[in-house]
C-alpha cells in the first residue's frame, strides 16, 4: 500500500515543504558527485554518531548533527519513500501550524526521534542518518489534525495494481503498527545491529503527537463552543 496523494486542499502554497525537500534533494545530489572516501568523511562529520555523543553530550558540533543529519540519505529509496511522504502530508501539517512553527515542529520532532532511537538501541558507533524521524512525526501530526482526510493509494493485487481511496487514519495506523512491530523485533537478543532505525519512527511518531495536541486541543475547544452558540434549526416567535 503506497499513498500517492491525499484529497485535503491547503489554503496557501507549502512553501517550506517544498524547500525541505529541495533541501534534501541538493544534498543527496551533493552526496552522488562525492568518491567513497569523500562520502564516508562527510557521513563521520555530519551523521550523528551515538557513541560519541553519550561520550560527549555538549560538543556542539556534536548537537548539532542531530540537525543536519536528516538532511542525508542512503539511497535513492530512502529518499523517495521520505520526500513521498514529506511531500503528501507535509503540505497540510505547514498549512495549519504556519510557516515558523512548522520548521521548529519538524526539526524538533526529528531530534526526539533520534534521541529515542538511542535511548532504545544504545549508544553504538553506528551513524544514523535521515529525515525518517522527523516525517514520522509529520505523520503523527497529520493523524490528530486530519483523521477524517482520504489518501489514494496503490494497492498491488497479483500483478495488478489497483488505485483506492482510504482513510488517512488507516494508512498512517497500519504505518505506525509496522514501525512497533519492527521496532519490538529489532530489541529481541538475536537481532542485529544497524539498518533501519524503527524506533527512531516510534519517538518521532509520538513526538508529532504530542508537540501538535495543544493545537488541536485549542481547535477542539472552539469547535464545541460555536456548536454550543449555534443557533437552532427552527425559531418559536411570540
Amino acid at each position: 500500500m503506497i499513498p500517492i496523494r491525499d484529497d485535503n486542499p491547503t489554503r496557501r502554497f507549502p512553501l517550506l515543504t517544498v524547500a525541505l525537500i529541495a533541501l534534501n534533494l541538493a544534498v543527496f545530489a551533493y552526496e552522488l558527485s562525492l568518491t567513497e572516501p569523500e562520502l564516508l568523511a562527510l557521513i563521520d562529520r555530519w551523521a550523528v554518531n551515538p557513541a560519541r555523543l553519550a561520550a560527549d553530550p555538549l560538543s556542539p558540533p556534536l548537537l548539532a548533527s542531530l540537525v543536519t543529519a536528516m538532511f542525508l540519505h542512503g539511497g535513492w529509496l530512502h529518499l523517495g519513500g521520505n520526500m513521498l511522504y514529506l511531500w503528501i502530508f507535509g503540505n497540510n501539517v505547514e498549512d495549519r501550524l504556519g510557516r515558523p512553527w512548522f520548521l521548529a515542529f519538524y526539526l524538533a520532532s526529528g531530534i526526539v526521534a533520534t534521541l529515542a532511537h538511542i535511548l532504545v538501541d544504545g549508544p553504538r558507533d553506528i551513524p544514523l542518518l535521515g529525515a525518517s524521524g522527523a516525517i514520522a512525526g509529520v505523520l503523527g501530526a497529520y493523524l490528530l489534525l486530519f483523521p477524517r482526510a482520504k489518501v489514494v493509494v496503490l494497492v498491488p493485487v497479483l500483478f495488478i495494481v489497483e488505485l483506492a481511496r482510504v482513510p488517512a487514519a488507516f494508512v498512517i495506523g497500519f504505518w505506525f503498527l509496522m514501525q512497533v512491530v519492527q521496532g519490538v523485533g529489532s530489541i529481541a537478543p538475536e537481532a542485529t545491529g544497524g539498518g533501519v532505525a524503527w524506533w527512531a519512527h516510534i519517538g518521532g511518531f509520538v513526538a508529532g503527537l504530542v508537540f501538535v495536541g495543544p493545537v488541536w486541543l485549542a481547535e477542539e475547544i472552539r469547535r464545541r463552543r460555536r456548536r454550543r452558540t449555534k443557533p437552532g434549526r427552527f425559531t418559536t416567535w411570540r
